[in-house]
């Protein structure tokens, strides 16, 4: 009885915490704790009773703001703040709904950077979980929510939660169970454990965190089983900064031989991937697994328990924790974006040919309105395969990047563009090869392309040894050969869907998928347009965009019309001089290369 008291007072005491909220955190139950809406835009309303903050088309209409901004903040070690909210709109709105955003805004800043964005609608509450970076830095919070379509466009926020720690990391011990989601199945789930919680075929003696039967775990049963193989997912949130070390947990087993535990990554593109299974039993005490992680883009992580059966009793899991120390025994596969990249101002960095003789030259070129520069500046190196000092039947020419680990995934990025041939098939391609540059797979080639212009390709691809990409050029016969020009080759971690789901820096913008945050305003007679290709007028503007072919045309006039376009636009720190020269990019191309450097 005395050790019952002891534990109740005890979770007495955690509640009386929890209502003492750290500093960026707030449950308005009675205020904002701080945060205050923005006088320029519409007021965030607290409900009469509590419990949540709002703002709705009672208030506002559609496209108009409601700018929420914390006191000054600091997080000088990695923190995880996590957002409970709710997106309401009518079924005829869908179309337009309204949108939540989620920036950050540093004191030596003039400009807020956006860390998170949703606009899906929901019946229920939702929890967004971002993680962070430490810095000594202050910074302000700043929540916006944009009405949509429809007389009852809503926006809600529940809570607001700021804590030392990764996002990733839980104990299972609070309500919305760190962002943590339960994958549903109809016959077998991820159930909350412990507390006042009993179940009669899985209830376990103590929890792992406060070692006590009031203290919460995660458990998956499999009593309710009733095909092979049934599945239980418990899915954690999507890690929003990247990170690399141990990740921890703890976990009990009952009839180890009857099911199959195993930890999965999953990146935005769906990709699994198995870092861990239990590969014993284990024992009726709490077992630690140890599990080298790296999350160089988002990522989820997924705990996974497969039943062969009915009887095939149950996993339990606590105390997840994560540290940026490596595991025990284990050393970081070391990769380095910078080296495994070049844009071929200065040298070929780390790529290099065939002995038998350059292939690829790198060449300067200078650029007017028939020629042009080379892709990074408009007006520096870039690299030229089959010019005429080489081409040749049968020519081959065969550029190797750096070598690659084995078993991560890579998202390749470059920039080529094609002179001259009747046939684009084959012209350009790239390999993968092994270490002793033996070919495994051709990944990627040219099919069609538009003649001289910059065009960006992006290729994801995953082998379990160490590779080197290659790119090849192919000169088939004397009658059909051409140009073939290649710069700004760029390789990084993940897919390369993964930064589609990132929002871009701010004052960035390659109008890939949008305009960003850009804006612009009603006019009767001129507007930008984001296109693909060239501008619809006759002679005017260019042929694609810089990036990879979207065009924004601007329409001045009645019977006169003139295009401007812009792509690519970006901040940097320091004064314009020491900035990228971009102005100078040109779409035409003379074959004459006399003005050639070499």
């Amino acid at each position: 009885m005395l050790l019952r008291g002891v534990l109740l007072a005890l979770q007495a005491l955690q509640l009386a915490g929890a209502l003492d909220l750290p500093a960026g955190s707030c449950a308005f139950e009675e205020s904002t704790c701080g945060f205050d809406s923005v006088l320029a835009s519409l007021p965030w309303i607290l409900n009469e009773e509590g419990h949540y903050i709002y703002v709705d088309t009672s208030f506002g209409k559609q496209g108009e703001k409601a700018v929420l901004l914390s006191p000054d903040l600091q997080a000088e070690e990695w923190s995880c703040l996590r957002l409970v909210y709710q997106i309401t709109t009518s079924s005829e709105s869908l179309s337009d709904p309204s949108q939540l955003n989620l920036y950050m805004r540093f004191e030596d800043e003039s400009f807020d950077r956006l860390l998170w964005s949703a606009k899906e609608p929901s019946d229920s509450w939702l929890i967004a979980s971002l993680d962070l970076q430490n810095s000594s830095k202050k910074f302000k919070i700043l929540i916006e929510g944009v009405l949509g379509q429809g007389n009852t466009a809503s926006i809600a926020l529940f809570e607001i939660k700021m804590t030392t720690g990764y996002c990733i990391e839980c104990d299972f011990e609070e309500n919305h169970l760190c962002g943590f989601v339960n994958r549903w199945n109809p016959n077998v789930n991820w159930f909350v454990g412990g507390g006042s919680i009993r179940n009669v075929h899985s209830i376990l003696p103590q929890d792992h965190t406060f070692k006590s039967e009031l203290g919460h775990y995660m458990y998956v049963d499999s009593v309710y089983v009733k095909h092979f193989q049934e599945v239980a997912q418990l899915i954690s949130p999507l890690t929003t900064a990247p990170m690399a070390g141990c990740l921890s947990f703890y976990y009990q087993i009952q009839q180890g031989n009857d099911n199959v535990f195993s930890l999965y990554t999953r990146d935005v593109a769906g990709l699994y991937e198995e870092i861990w299974k239990a590969d014993r039993p284990g024992n009726a005490a709490w077992n630690l697994a140890e599990v080298e992680f790296s999350a160089p883009y988002p990522m989820e992580v997924i705990f996974e328990v497969a039943f062969n059966g009915p009887k095939g009793g149950y996993v339990a899991l606590d105390d997840i924790s994560f540290s940026p120390v490596h595991c025990q025994n284990q050393t970081e596969l070391l990769f380095s974006a910078v080296e495994a990249s070049c844009n071929f101002e200065q040298d070929l960095c780390n790529f290099y040919q065939d002995k038998e003789g350059p292939g690829w030259t790198r060449v300067k070129v200078k650029p007017n309105m028939y020629r042009a520069g080379d892709h990074t500046t408009g007006l520096g190196y870039y690299l030229l395969a089959n010019t005429k000092f080489t081409s040749q039947p049968g020519y081959i020419g065969r550029l190797y990047g750096p070598s690659l680990p084995g078993n991560l995934q890579y998202c390749l990025r470059f920039h080529y563009a094609i002179y001259g041939f009747l046939k684009m098939s084959d012209t350009l391609a790239v390999y993968i090869f092994e270490e002793n540059h033996v070919v495994q797979e051709k990944i990627w080639s040219v099919l069609e392309s538009p003649r001289g212009v910059w065009m960006q390709a992006e290729i994801t691809f995953k082998k379990p040894m160490p590779t080197k990409v290659v790119f090849m050029s192919l000169c088939k016969s004397f009658w059909d050969c051409g140009l073939v020009a290649l710069d700004d080759i760029t390789i990084q971690l993940g897919s390369c869907s993964s930064s589609e789901k990132l929002p871009p820096p701010p004052g960035e913008c390659t109008f890939e998928q949008d305009e960003c945050t850009f804006t612009q305003e009603k006019r009767n007679r001129s507007s930008w347009h984001r296109r693909r290709g060239e501008t619809p007028t006759s002679y005017t503007g260019p042929k694609g965009d810089h990036t990879t072919g979207i065009i924004f045309e601007a329409i001045r006039g009645v019977s006169i019309r003139s295009d401007i376009a812009i792509d690519d636009v970006k901040f940097q720190a320091g004064p314009c001089g020491e900035m990228e020269d971009t102005t100078q990019q040109s779409s035409g191309y003379s074959e004459d290369l006399n003005e050639i450097e070499y």
